[in-house]
Parts: structure tokens; sequence; C-alpha cells
């Protein structure tokens, strides 16, 4: 997170041994999607909702998905490689309606 102490927290996500970091190849798009999706990134980013990787050793494309009947861009991360990389959690968090009913009793 910007502004906080490296030495109060940070996180690393564990890796696998025998796996190396992916740098995935820029996926090809036709010139009217690109434009959309740089857009779309420009407006993420003066919203603070993402920031540009600084060092980053594993490397996902974007995924642009199309909305069809606006015609507008979502963008979606292509985490494949990095999924198989990482270990299962040992102890996985219940699903959202497990929590709502055992709250609600």
């Amino acid at each position: 997170m910007p502004g906080l102490d490296r030495q109060l927290v940070e996180h690393k996500l564990p890796i696998k041994d025998g796996y190396l970091p992916v740098k995935q190849a820029r996926r090809r798009m036709s010139m009217d999607t690109e434009l959309k999706v740089k857009e779309e990134i420009e407006r993420l980013l003066k919203a603070g909702f993402i920031r540009p990787a600084i060092y980053a050793d594993w490397l996902a494309n974007i995924v642009p998905v199309l909305k069809r009947k606006t015609g507008a861009v979502r963008i979606c991360v292509d985490y494949r490689n990095l999924n198989e990389a990482s270990p299962k959690d040992e102890y996985p968090m219940p699903m959202a309606d497990m929590l709502n009913r055992r709250s609600c009793s």
C-alpha cells in the first residue's frame, strides 16, 4: 500500500519450489480495442484503483472483455501461470452463505 512503511507490514506471495517467474508475451488486439483499453487503464489510474507495478517478476496479460450493449471495455487479467505456481490454501475461507447462516443463528 503506498505510504505504508514496509517495516510495519509487507505482503509476499508464496511460490512453490521449482517455479520460475513468468512474463507473458503481450497479447495482440485491434487498434480500436487497444485504444479503449488505454482509456480504461487511464481512468482506473486516475481513480486510484490501480497503480504501476515496479520491478514486477511476474507479468500477466490484460484480457479485454468488450460489453456487447455499450461497447465499453472491461479489463481482466490472465493469472493462470501465477495460480499454478501458488500453493493451495490449507485453510480456505468459508463460503459467504455459510458465514451468513452461522452469524444469523
